[in-house]
Parts: C-alpha cells; sequence; structure tokens
C-alpha cells in the first residue's frame, strides 16, 4: 500500500526557512510526477510545487516561485521542498502526493495523509 509521510514543518519567522521531507513507502518515487500542495485555514487545497519523474522538469506556483524549492532524493525514495524566505501567506499544512493526474496503481484518486503544519509568523 502506498504511504507518503510528510515531516519538516514547524514555527519559522518570516524570512526564514524550513525544509519538508515526503518519505515514501510502496511506490518508488522516481517513476512518479511528485507534487507538495497546501491547505490554508479556510480555503481549499492548492497545488504548490510539481517535479516530474525524471527530476528534470519542475513547475512552482507563482506565489511561490522563486522561493521554494522542489527535488528528489532517490537512495532516500523522498521528497524535499526547500522554503526559504517565508511569508506568513505561507501559513497551512502541506501535503505530499503524485501529482493529481498521476496513475498510481491503475487510477488517479489520491488518498490524503496527516501532512506537516508550517507556521510562518512573528
Amino acid at each position: 500500500q502506498v504511504q507518503l509521510v510528510e515531516s519538516g514543518g514547524g514555527l519559522a519567522q518570516p524570512g526564514g526557512s524550513l525544509r519538508l521531507s515526503c518519505v515514501a513507502s510502496g511506490i518508488v518515487v522516481s517513476s512518479y510526477t511528485m507534487g507538495w500542495y497546501r491547505q490554508a485555514p479556510g480555503k481549499e487545497r492548492e497545488q504548490v510545487a510539481l517535479i516530474t519523474s525524471a527530476g528534470g522538469s519542475t513547475n512552482y506556483a507563482d506565489s511561490v516561485k522563486g522561493r521554494f524549492t522542489i527535488s528528489g532524493d532517490n537512495a532516500k525514495n523522498t521528497v524535499y521542498l526547500q522554503m526559504n524566505s517565508l511569508k506568513p501567506e505561507d501559513t497551512a499544512v502541506y501535503y505530499c502526493n503524485a501529482g493529481l493526474s498521476t496513475v498510481v496503481g491503475g487510477k488517479t484518486v489520491r488518498s490524503w495523509g496527516q501532512g506537516t503544519q508550517v507556521t510562518v509568523s512573528s
């Protein structure tokens, strides 16, 4: 069964940095487009960043472009999100998953884990 466990969230000051990790089991992340998503209080979940299965192409929401970097470590079967220059509006629960149109286990439906809370506040 596929399991993605997010970690690395916490409290950061505006302008600070955090590095989120997504450790996968049941899938090899290098075989899929993987993404980070977030859901802020009172808002719907939104896509933050994607990385292709080959790791050669990335895609970022305009709101995080230039500040966040998505990457993967095949040996650790882990996807990372390096978040720099954090802003209060980055406060959200962050989730890792395959790209929403990516076929995993013969289907595109998704289950979402607990995520990791990121709070940016002075």
